[in-house]
């Protein structure tokens, strides 16, 4: 996959954590303006560290990283994310606050309906189930105005039927029609990669070759 110019661009990225122990080490990544891309590999292959430094939580100590948009990471467990009481705040607090009120009520809302959880602007958070908090948490990202969503393992506490709906969210909204958002999901689930646009497997801190969602977990299924 060689998109001419790339949105999301990784070269020869490395980085170690403080006891030596090396999370990327030479780690490429080209991704297109939209589409659902998964990345599956074992414990400790670098996953999650690569997300966190697309999304500047870390800063690489060598190679080039550009990405042409915004990024919001949504991590496994919601609980650990959403941090005020009601369904509103929590939301507010990733839009603009010099924004006028009412524009900001209105991408609020906005974000809400595209997940799903429209109406539910004053609901308090602790009364949402597992998948509509997650649902949530993909909310904020979209009330933030990012256009490239982080996914790390987003379905792996939920129920089946939480799995699938927000597996079709974040399927929907890569190919939404007024702008379709960019998503690099980490899984553990080769069921999720038919989902995808494409998948590759990671491993000791690099990305293989991309290929269908199908191929790849017939691949791995045969190991």
């Amino acid at each position: 996959m060689h998109p001419d110019p790339p949105f999301l661009d990784l070269k020869g990225i490395h980085y170690s954590w403080p006891g030596g122990a090396k999370a990327l080490e030479g780690c490429d990544l080209r991704l297109p303006h939209g589409g659902l891309w998964m990345l599956v590999g074992r414990n400790g292959s670098g996953k999650s560290s690569l997300l966190r430094l697309i999304a500047g939580l870390l800063s690489p100590q060598a190679g080039e990283l550009q990405c042409q948009g915004r990024s919001a990471l949504v991590f496994q467990n919601p609980d650990h994310q959403l941090l005020l009481p009601s369904c509103g705040s929590e939301l507010l607090l990733g839009i603009d606050p010099r924004l006028p009120e009412e524009l900001r009520l209105q991408r609020l809302e906005a974000a809400l309906e595209q997940v799903g959880l429209a109406g539910l602007r004053e609901r308090p958070i602790h009364g949402l189930s597992g998948g509509q908090k997650q649902r949530l948490a993909i909310a904020a990202a979209l009330a933030s105005d990012a256009d490239l969503l982080l996914l790390d393992e987003p379905t792996a506490l939920l129920d089946p039927d939480s799995q699938a709906e927000v597996l079709a969210l974040i399927r929907a909204l890569t190919a939404r029609p007024e702008g379709p958002l960019t998503a690099l999901w980490i899984t553990h689930r080769l069921d999720e990669l038919a989902q995808c646009d494409g998948a590759a497997l990671m491993e000791q801190g690099r990305i293989g070759p991309w290929l269908s969602g199908s191929a790849l977990a017939a691949q791995l299924a045969r190991r």
